[in-house]
């Protein structure tokens, strides 16, 4: 890694609570990456179990900080804030880095030096670390900008991301207090005050899969990037061209959040939010049938999972909902 006489190029970033049971692999992963001008800091972010004991081993290698449990917005930022590189990753605790991932991703800033961000695939993997299949959200959406973000939300975890850092001071970091689809947030707010991102065509990351994993909490994901979708499009500065999208946007997020609550197991929750997409729908009713299954389908693809639509059609919630659409057909004064 770096040493004291020289600044890091590259500062990687690792939030860690109660992970006791992952966060050395993580470390492990960055010591390892091809590329050495990096540094490691971790930011502890008031575990309770024994993720300092389990560090102190890499002592020498890392720099550990531990703060009040605050939630994982603020232990990016407490990251940002202490970073010296160039360029910030970010690695969650329970995930790991491929060997390359650093070098392969600054080869794209060095051959562009307008970029602000260079997003990646990624590796499914298993509790155990075994692989499950790679991820290439590139081939559904081949170019990274506001309206594709916006539109598609080629989101997958932080670890498939590197910054330039001074587009993150620029824009002050993660909101605090958000503890879901804070990623989402960060990037619309970098992609409207101009930074260009791209993608390497690779994976980078393996992601894993485990039971207390955060990204399973559907209910609040869905939530929070409503709200966060609602408080954008609020903005005074927000492009024409997004501004004529904007029922659009506004459909496509409540879709994807129905998708995200039937992927996590929260159908009721599904209908209720595909019950909202309805009133914001560009389509007729039977197109807007259509159109949420075709969506399901493509957002299990950019996670890599077949989408079964007979599975879906025969859940009681789903043949509820086709009952709701029928009566809503059949009403006056219907835009469907």
């Amino acid at each position: 890694m770096s040493t004291a006489s020289k600044l890091p190029r590259i500062s990687v970033v690792i939030p860690a609570y109660n992970c006791d049971r992952y966060v050395a692999q993580a470390v492990e992963s960055v010591l390892h990456q091809t590329y050495s001008s990096v540094e490691i800091i971790v930011i502890d972010d008031g575990s309770q179990d024994n993720t300092r004991q389990v560090l102190q081993p890499y002592s020498a290698q890392i720099r550990y900080v531990y703060q009040d449990n605050q939630g994982v917005s603020v232990a990016r930022n407490h990251g940002i804030h202490l970073a010296q590189g160039e360029f910030v990753a970010f690695l969650d605790a329970d995930d790991v880095f491929l060997r390359d991932k650093l070098a392969a991703q600054l080869a794209v800033f060095e051959a562009n030096p307008k970029l602000g961000i260079v997003h990646s695939g990624w590796r499914r993997i298993n509790q155990q670390g075994e692989t499950l299949m790679d991820v290439q959200p590139w081939e559904m959406v081949p170019e990274l900008n506001l309206e594709s973000w916006l539109r598609w939300k080629p989101f997958g975890t932080m670890g498939t991301l590197m910054f330039r850092r001074n587009w993150l001071e620029e824009v002050g970091g993660f909101e605090p207090g958000l503890t879901h689809a804070e990623d989402v947030d960060l990037i619309l707010r970098l992609a409207l005050k101009g930074c260009e991102a791209e993608w390497l065509r690779q994976s980078t990351v393996c992601y894993r899969q485990h039971d207390q994993n955060t990204m399973r909490d559907g209910i609040s994901q869905a939530k929070s990037i409503n709200w966060v979708l609602e408080r954008f499009l609020s903005r005074e500065d927000i492009p024409l061209e997004i501004r004529l999208i904007e029922k659009w946007v506004r459909y496509s997020t409540l879709v994807w959040s129905s998708w995200y609550l039937y992927y996590t197991g929260f159908s009721p929750e599904m209908v209720q939010y595909l019950q909202k997409s309805w009133h914001h729908s560009p389509y007729l009713a039977v197109e807007t049938v259509m159109n949420w299954m075709e969506s399901f389908t493509q957002y299990s693809m950019n996670l890599g999972d077949d989408f079964d639509a007979d599975k879906l059609s025969e859940i009681p919630e789903w043949k509820m909902l086709m009952e709701w659409v029928v009566e809503k057909m059949f009403q006056p004064h219907q835009n469907h």
